[in-house]
């Protein structure tokens, strides 16, 4: 999720940004004509690399349909119930769509109905939430390739399918919906393997809580043999871990997060496999997907849907589908910048 070249464009294609008035909050706007479409996107936190580059394909978007007004705004702790208050207010300023990360969709699902109920057009992208509070989802891969991804990757990275040894899990939030999906894939994918799961940590949204964790860890199991990063907090914070401990080369890390994010482990060694898909493209195809949903051009039961330089994209359900994951490796990590 040929790419080098849309990535490119991506990020010479921004438009600007400004203050809307909102806290911590900026817009962006096309100059086209036609009744303005106020969208709001809300990621689980805002200020980290992975949703910053959302953003910016995002106000690509923005800069090529001409009529949109973005609003993009987040909590910087990841706190679920600042998502749900931003959700509340963008009810009150009277938005158009708003574009919904859950962080923890139980939190959110109320407001995110509030937001249905005054007739806001609701998206989910990035991770989803219960399908009667969103119109649909913008899924930047299947949980299956994501899953299988990783696991194929540290298989791979550890040396092969005949190495023995245990690996240990650092997520986000034991609440967050897209990692416990992975995470229900990847138990079953690992016990066809020498691989063995011995546990699970949830430092939340928080690059130190993560690193203690993985510190913890490899302290704690002698015979670790890979660190899974399954957020793009959590994945540095490991691979800073196996680093910290002078483990690089021995203790293999795997996980999601942005090519930019991971090059300076890479290029030590510490990190041979970034699974992920293109995040700038993620955020293109939400504003895309957020407009035609506006404009009536993308209803229940549609099986396609135009999205600029992205093409006709495929929908399966109410899944809006983005594509295939990429695994960025010393080979080719140096072709991508976002």
């Amino acid at each position: 999720m040929v790419l080098t070249s849309l990535v490119v464009m991506a990020l010479l294609g921004l438009a600007g940004c400004g203050s809307d008035g909102g806290a911590d909050g900026d817009a962006a706007g096309g100059s086209g004509g036609g009744d303005v479409i106020r969208v709001a996107l809300l990621p689980k936190i805002k200020g980290i690399p992975y949703f910053s580059s959302c953003a910016d394909g995002a106000r690509e978007a923005v800069a090529e349909l001409g009529n949109v007004e973005l609003i993009y705004d987040g909590p910087i702790d990841g706190d679920p119930r600042k998502q749900a208050e931003m959700i509340e207010q963008w009810i009150v300023d009277g938005v158009d769509v708003i574009c919904v990360s859950p962080n923890a969709p139980d939190v959110v699902a109320n407001a995110m109905k509030d937001a249905q109920a005054q007739g806001i057009h609701v998206l989910t992208w990035d991770a989803d939430s219960a399908p009667e509070t969103r119109s649909f989802f913008v899924n930047q891969a299947t949980p299956q390739s994501i899953a299988r991804g990783m696991v194929d990757a540290m298989v791979a990275d550890v040396g092969g399918s005949e190495v023995e040894g245990d690996v240990v899990i650092i997520s986000s939030d034991a609440t967050s919906d897209n990692q416990n999906s992975w995470i229900e894939i990847m138990r079953p994918a690992l016990e066809k393997t020498r691989l063995t799961l011995q546990t699970i940590k949830y430092p939340g949204e928080n690059a130190s809580s993560a690193l203690a964790d993985a510190k913890d860890v490899i302290k704690k199991y002698p015979d670790l043999k890979g660190l899974f990063g399954i957020s793009s907090v959590a994945f540095p914070g490991a691979a800073e871990a196996v680093e910290q401990t002078g483990n690089t080369g021995k203790i293999m890390v795997v996980g999601l997060a942005t090519p930019n994010s991971m090059k300076p482990f890479v290029e030590r060694g510490t990190v041979r496999s970034v699974v992920l898909w293109n995040t700038v493209d993620l955020g293109y195809l939400t504003v895309h997907a957020a407009h035609a949903l506006a404009e009536g051009r993308l209803k229940p039961g549609a099986q396609s849907f135009e999205a600029g330089r992205l093409g006709n994209i495929t929908i399966e359900g109410d899944n809006i589908l983005l594509g295939d994951i990429l695994v960025f490796t010393p080979e080719n990590i140096d072709e991508y910048d976002f």
